[in-house]
């Protein structure tokens, strides 16, 4: 790892630490915006990657993090969480939500703790990636660590 980290990656990486997350962050020399990006630079199946994705649900922030190898269906998620309408937030929306930028938001390490779900199909791998608060940055973690850092509810984000 690089000397000095972006300060997002910092901030991912203390609260990681303070959680007793042991999987250390990986920095790539490409950008990973994408979960087959990720993948592709990790070697693994694009379902084991963890989108952090940012909603707006009724005009509040929802942090879905979701399979690489799923699409969230925003009215199942609207019915989970008694929203009238989920819909994928604008990237200023994301930013002064997480203080990170789209294809680099973690799960964690934000201004505030974000509403979260989690995608049931994470747990299908021993092995989740998620980004570390920067587009060059990722985790290895679990589907369980993941509730757990996250204080998420297990959900299928697909009907």
């Amino acid at each position: 790892m690089p000397e000095k980290l972006h300060p997002n990656v910092e901030k991912v990486a203390a609260v990681l630490g303070e959680h007793g997350v042991t999987g250390e962050i990986v920095v790539f020399a490409e950008a990973a915006p994408t979960a087959a990006t990720a993948a592709a630079q990790l070697g693994c199946e694009v379902g084991a990657i963890a989108n952090s994705l940012v909603f707006d649900a009724d005009g509040a922030p929802l942090l879905v993090l979701t399979s690489g190898a799923h699409r969230v269906d925003t009215d199942l998620i609207a019915e989970r969480v008694g929203a009238a309408k989920v819909k994928r937030a604008a990237p200023d929306f994301v930013r002064a939500t997480t203080g990170q930028v789209i294809g680099g938001v973690a799960p964690v390490g934000h201004p505030a703790p974000l509403r979260t779900l989690v995608d049931t199909w994470l747990d299908r791998h021993p092995v989740v990636w998620a980004a570390a608060g920067h587009p060059h940055t990722v985790f290895p973690t679990s589907f369980a660590e993941l509730v757990r850092l996250t204080a998420g509810t297990p959900v299928d984000v697909e009907r």
